[in-house]
């Protein structure tokens, strides 16, 4: 019986060191295992606030100054460490809200290396090859609502050209992911559009080169790839990705966005464009004039070309899970990893990455209507994500600005955080199992 107190007493002990945690305010807490909580969701701004980072504080405010950004979110990650995690300015300017590592942005073209992995992993489970045709009888794609194809030559696209956007398709009369009106009235349906519908209008077109002989950035390669992964796996794409690749890698924050700032998900930032800003018709067809960020563009329908959104925190995270270094497990193999970065001889695209080199520094930009982002691994042991909720005169082109400023803030601070943020586990009211405790005056 002795024995069996002792034990018991023994558990007791263990379970009050795991889960007690002791606040200024002479209360305890107990909170239940938060392991499954996206990171973002466990750290603040305070655990990024140091005598050790106030210079990269203020470069990074002067930059939000200089631009008239109404906010940006910046995660740096040191030897597959979350050293640093810290939101500047507003996520909803309007209200004063400041930005937390938990708000979420759009993440623009970022999304298609997350497309580009999902690929990547199903060809690894052997449910497709990288050389597949996409359309014709023999394609993957082989839905009759696809039948209608003009350039024969679009039968002999495959997965691979739609990565490395080599498929045919240009952007030569406009975008097709950004002309929803124009294409409503020459498919004749009626408004909103569909990604099919979108896809149907691109078969019904001659392609501007052989697939394969050059290549030409295009949205609506990955719009298809969305397409593929829905048919290969049985399932919802989102569905799919969050379940197959961001869950795998400690990912619980990462969704599809919608158009309107009143679909937005409760911790989104806003978004805002810059002050020249004109409006146009809404996606939607009725009729309302609104400004691209808010009802202009079909953020819904760019899906595995732009549409997620996320945290820094969380996408640095979903990089490391995709870079080959066992710092972190990864979801892809290393023969995977190491054929989405290597540059092409051809000079074609990367496949998901917009850039790489062979040293082992890769970079993805994307840039929207109301938002800006950029991922970059680096071989220096320092990695990083940062995502603006604004968007500038400079268009695509501004990645290039928060490269710039991204090197000075690095260069700015001479010691960073001890603590992995990865690893931190704040109590969150949803959590508690008990709000309020008495404090024992001695617990030795």
């Amino acid at each position: 019986m002795r024995k069996i107190i002792s034990f018991l007493i023994i558990v007791l002990l263990v379970f009050l060191d795991q889960n007690f945690s002791f606040s200024k305010q002479g209360t305890t807490k107990v909170s239940f295992d938060n392991s499954i909580e996206a990171v973002s969701l466990r750290i603040s701004n305070q655990l990024s606030t140091s005598k050790d980072t106030k210079r990269a504080d203020r470069l990074i405010k002067r930059f939000l100054r200089k631009w008239e950004l109404a906010g940006a979110s910046v995660a740096i990650v040191k030897d597959g460490d979350l050293v640093f995690a810290k939101g500047y300015g507003y996520a909803n300017r309007e209200q004063k809200q400041e930005i937390e590592p938990s708000n979420l942005f759009r993440v623009a073209s970022v999304s298609k290396l997350i497309t580009a992995t999902a690929i990547m992993k199903l060809q690894e489970e052997g449910k497709l090859q990288l050389d597949d045709y996409v359309f014709g009888e023999h394609g993957i794609l082989n839905d009759s609502i696809y039948s209608h194809i003009r350039d024969k030559r679009a039968k002999r696209i495959t997965i691979e050209e739609l990565l490395r956007h080599t498929a045919g398709f240009t952007s030569k009369y406009g975008d097709p992911m950004f002309l929803p009106l124009a294409i409503a009235k020459k498919m004749k349906v009626e408004p909103p559009i569909s990604a099919e519908t979108t896809i149907q209008f691109a078969l019904s077109r001659r392609l501007h080169f052989r697939p394969g002989s050059r290549g030409s950035y295009s949205n609506l390669g990955y719009v298809i790839l969305e397409k593929v992964i829905e048919k290969v796996s049985g399932k919802d794409y989102e569905k799919f990705v969050q379940k197959n690749i961001l869950n795998p890698a400690g990912i619980f924050d990462m969704h599809l966005g919608k158009n309107l700032r009143e679909e937005k998900f409760p911790n989104e930032v806003n978004y805002y464009e810059q002050s020249n800003a004109i409006k146009i018709s809404a996606y939607d067809g009725s009729g309302k004039t609104v400004f691209r960020s808010n009802g202009g563009n079909n953020i819904e329908e760019l899906g595995g070309a732009g549409g997620w959104i996320a945290s820094p925190a969380e996408l640095v995270k979903f990089m490391l899970a995709i870079d080959g270094d066992d710092s972190h497990p990864d979801i892809l193999s290393r023969a995977s990893v190491v054929y989405m970065t290597t540059p092409s001889k051809r000079g074609f695209s990367p496949i998901g990455w917009k850039g790489t080199r062979s040293n082992g520094t890769w970079w993805r930009t994307g840039t929207l209507a109301g938002s800006s982002a950029l991922l970059k691994h680096q071989t220096n042991g320092y990695s990083y994500a940062i995502i603006t909720n604004t968007s500038t005169w400079r268009g695509p082109e501004f990645t290039h600005e928060l490269s710039i400023l991204m090197s000075r803030v690095l260069r700015s601070v001479k010691k960073w955080p001890a603590e992995d943020l990865f690893n931190h586990f704040e109590a969150r009211p949803e959590r508690m199992a008990l709000e309020e405790i008495p404090k024992f005056q001695d617990w030795s």
